[in-house]
């Protein structure tokens, strides 16, 4: 603070004897301040403290410009060039330029005041004729110029700062109206880009852009009578022919910003530019870019590309259009009330730049470009997309071309087509009926494919469009090609044909279902249409894929709204007739079915298609399945992958008996309870030997809720063999309470499209067990649940899944496991006595032939006094004995 008081002091006494001394002493007393002022600044970190700062701006300034002038006064250009280098990069007792550059430089960040003298002292003027020959008379190199590159490059940034800070000011433009200088660098950069200074092109860019910016209306009105656009545009003509790409669009960039920044205060440069065939220039330049790589020029192709978009709105009347609304559209849209923003398309010209480039060009980052900018246009103004396509219809002479394109840009394009129905809420009918030719002619397999994808993303948006695509033939197309490709696959019968698609045309296969499903989906009318084309046996030969089974059984589960039986015996016989180890495609049939089950109309038609006895058939081909360990070939089966096929079993058959009284009498009437215990108790966890088991005393006593506990919830190491039985009679427990059909215990699988299918492979191959296969759901396995059952009555639905528990209960037993496994059995019967505490349950428990399946099933433990399940199995027999009214059941 004392030095900037003492520099204060000092600065005021210059003032006041200033007036008195002769040029040449104030520039000598001025030019001894300013070091102690920079020293200053220095030491204070930036900070300026000085009252005086403007009068001292002021005065640096006018010492420059007036340096400056007598450098450049009568000397040739590459003279005057070579006395400003030496002026402002000299250093010591001869750089007083370079001082006064660095003090200014200092100056200029300082306040808006202290800008306004700088600006006032002719400097804007000064560094414009200093830019210009930098920029368009480059030095010749010597020997020095590596250890000056420092220098130099020091002294152009203050230079350039200087300048950008002068001329984002209204009054800076203004001040350099009075010279000629500003016109010249305009032109110049569009005639001598490839003659110019190197090292200036980017610096000088960056001035001029920053005056367009800052443009009056004066400045326009010089610009316009010096016909300064129009000559750089004639220039930029024979550029276009003998510079690279990227050179070109670094020069057209910055004329192009002068016609843009000048609209919102005068149309007269845009009106030069257009006159003068600016338009046809830019379509020139950038169909040049074509084969540009990645990021060559890329900043100022965009920047052509950004400022081509806003030229579009810039326009003094409103387009009118009156199109014709093809009906039907989403409920939902109203035209007449589709409100303006004001950025609407008011110019023609510039789209239609940005239309042809995408028509006659292939490049990919050219007509990712154009899309981006067609999206940037509707999203302005919802109005935008009906201006342009009332008028240009780009969107709809693009569909024509859009197979040509890479990927990519199709990718692009039909995501474009896709917003015109999911962000503005219309049906576009005619670009519809042009993308459905162009899926019916299936040029390029990949167009086909995305352009597929796009429809399929509306339909499943809005209803509507099941009706559109019935009516333009969509659909029939679809079940016409889906037939052909059912034909090839039904021929192949698991070899690999010729004519079989892979890649891209079997994932179009995959979509082309999807879509059928889309379309059936909650439309009668589109599911009879499919039924009425014959299609139903050609569908299902679709099931045997993994990439096509989900969107096939998507399809099958519509035809079942219209005829349970038929969608009844297609899956009961693809699952009666699927291989013993194509299990994914069993599990995926049974969830599609647990679908359809959710509708008590099936029921009837699941029992008469023989789905009981379909379901067991499945358990049955599992025998030794889940032995410990595997043998033969489900040693390359995850045992969870079958646990998982036996819950989804079971839970089939709780469902198709949940709240049906006839299907239930069905499955008792034919001893189907016995058939299930029969084909559970042969999947390898169970305990099949003939020997009597030896009693044991039992050292612990836990419950059936505590085990399910120690198997799942604790760290108790447990045998594989004992967890898959507890599994099971979890599931059979449920079955009795009626929830099992309700309950999810297992993580879906997502097939990737494209990948080979497992049900394909002839036998199953080694795989490792994958826990996020098989996952428990902790909120539906709640040990205080069963803790809670056990000290209460509960509701017994299905009794006859009692008699099976009861039924395994002697094959709870294996060799070398007989502590555990007898107290397993005790739990058991245990839990099946809190089952029957109330009179009702005892009575429905009764009627079920309990009392005969434990006399039957437990003979040894019932008959043995001295068997630790004598007891239980006594209590749980007399307990049902005092239900059982007729004489005959006693016996």
């Amino acid at each position: 603070t004392l030095q900037w008081e003492t520099l204060g002091k000092q600065f005021v006494e210059y003032e006041q004897v200033a007036p008195f001394l002769i040029p040449e002493d104030q520039q000598k007393r001025l030019l001894e301040f300013l070091p102690l002022f920079l020293k200053a600044w220095e030491k204070s970190a930036g900070v300026i403290v000085f009252p005086n700062i403007q009068l001292l701006a002021s005065e640096v300034s006018k010492l420059l410009t007036k340096e400056i002038k007598r450098n450049l006064n009568g000397k040739p250009a590459e003279e005057a060039r070579l006395a400003l280098e030496q002026l402002l990069q000299q250093k010591g007792e001869a750089g007083d330029g370079h001082l006064l550059l660095k003090s200014v430089y200092l100056l200029s960040q300082t306040d808006l005041r202290t800008m306004w003298n700088i600006i006032g002292s002719g400097l804007p003027a000064a560094l414009m004729q200093c830019l210009y020959l930098f920029f368009t008379v480059p030095l010749k190199k010597t020997s020095d110029d590596t250890e000056t590159s420092e220098d130099d490059a020091q002294t152009q940034e203050m230079l350039v700062k200087i300048m950008l800070n002068m001329y984002k000011e209204e009054q800076g433009v203004e001040e350099l109206l009075a010279a000629d200088k500003l016109q010249s660098l305009i032109i110049a950069t569009a005639s001598l880009w490839d003659q110019c200074s190197h090292s200036w092109k980017v610096p000088t860019g960056r001035v001029l852009r920053t005056i367009s910016k800052a443009q009056t209306k004066n400045s326009i009105v010089y610009l316009q009578a010096v016909d300064c656009i129009k000559i750089a545009v004639q220039n930029l003509f024979t550029l276009a022919d003998a510079l690279p790409a990227c050179d070109v669009c670094e020069a057209a960039s910055i004329v192009l910003c002068f016609v843009k920044d000048s609209y919102p205060v005068s149309s007269a440069l845009l009106t030069e530019f257009e006159n003068n065939d600016g338009y046809q220039l830019l379509l020139k330049i950038l169909l040049r870019c074509e084969g540009l790589q990645q990021n060559e020029g890329d900043p100022y192709l965009d920047e052509i590309l950004d400022m081509l978009t806003c030229l579009t709105t810039c326009g003094k009347t409103e387009l009118k259009v009156s199109g014709n609304i093809v009906h039907p559209q989403l409920p939902h849209f109203d035209f007449e009330r589709t409100q303006s923003s004001g950025m609407t398309v008011k110019n023609l010209q510039p789209f239609q730049v940005l239309q042809s480039i995408f028509q006659r060009s292939n490049d990919q980052h050219l007509c990712g470009r154009i899309l981006s900018a067609i999206g940037t246009i509707w999203a302005w103004d919802r109005v935008n997309f009906f201006l342009l396509e009332w008028t240009l219809q780009p969107i709809n002479q693009f569909t024509d071309i859009i197979h040509f394109k890479p990927h990519p840009v199709q990718i692009q394009f039909f995501r474009l087509v896709e917003s015109i129905v999911l962000d503005l809420s219309y049906v576009p009918h005619e670009i519809l009926k042009k993308v459905q030719y162009l899926i019916k002619e299936n040029i390029v397999p990949f167009c086909t494919l995305t352009a597929l994808q796009c429809l399929l993303s509306m339909t499943q948006k809005d209803l509507l469009f099941s009706d559109i695509f019935r009516d333009s033939g969509l659909l029939g197309l679809l079940l016409a090609l889906l037939r052909k490709e059912a034909k090839i696959l039904r021929k192949s019968a698991g070899t690999h044909l010729p004519g079989l698609k892979e890649g891209t045309e079997k994932e179009l296969n995959a979509v082309m279902l999807k879509m059928v499903a889309a379309l059936t989906t909650r439309s009668v009318r589109n599911t009879v249409v499919l039924k009425d084309y014959g299609m139903v046996p050609y569908i299902k030969i679709f099931l045997d894929d993994e990439c096509y089974r989900s969107a096939t059984l998507s399809i099958l589960e519509q035809l079942s709204v219209i005829n349970y039986e038929e969608y009844m015996s297609i899956i009961i016989g693809a699952l009666c007739s699927s291989t013993q180890w194509e299990l994914h495609l069993k599990l995926d049939l049974l969830k599609s079915l647990l679908r359809i089950l959710e509708s008590p109309k099936s029921h009837s038609a699941f029992r008469t298609c023989s789905g009981f006895n379909g379901l067991l058939s499945l358990l049955s081909d599992m025998e030794g399945a889940l032995q410990d360990p595997p043998s033969g070939q489900w040693t390359a089966v995850g045992q969870n992958c079958i646990l998982e096929l036996v819950f989804y079993t079971l839970q089939g058959v709780a469902a198709a008996l949940h709240l049906d009284p006839v299907n239930s009498n069905f499955f008792r009437r034919n001893g189907l309870f016995e058939k299930m215990a029969e084909d559970l108790g042969s999947l390898g966890c169970f305990w099949t030997q003939g020997e009597r088991q030896i009693p044991v005393s039992l050292e612990k006593k836990r419950t059936f809720a505590e085990f399910l506990d120690a198997a799942f919830c604790s760290s108790e190491p447990f045998p594989v063999w004992l967890k898959n039985c507890i599994w099971i009679l979890n599931f059979l427990d449920r079955m009795v309470k009626g929830t099992l059909h309700q309950e999810s215990y297992f993580m879906e699988r997502k097939p990737e499209t494209g990948e080979e299918s497992r049900d394909e492979q002839e036998a199953p191959q080694p795989q490792e067990e994958h826990p996020t296969l098989f996952a428990v759901v902790n909120d539906n396995y709640d040990v205080s649940f069963y803790c809670r059952l056990e000290r209460r009555d509960c509701t017994i639905v299905h009794p006859g899944a009692v008699c099976v528990m009861v039924r395994l209960l002697p094959k709870l037993y294996k060799e070398g496991h007989a502590q555990l496994s007898q107290e397993i059995q005790c739990a058991l019967v245990d839990h099946i006595q809190s089952l029957v505490k109330s009179e009702k349950s005892r009575q429905v428990m009764c009627e079920s032939g309990l009392l005969s399946t434990i006399i039957t099933s437990c003979q040894d433990a019932f008959c043995n006094d001295s068997h630790p399940l004598h007891l239980p199995l006594t209590r749980v027999f007399e307990k049902l004995a005092s239900q059982a009214i007729e004489p005959h059941v006693l016996r």
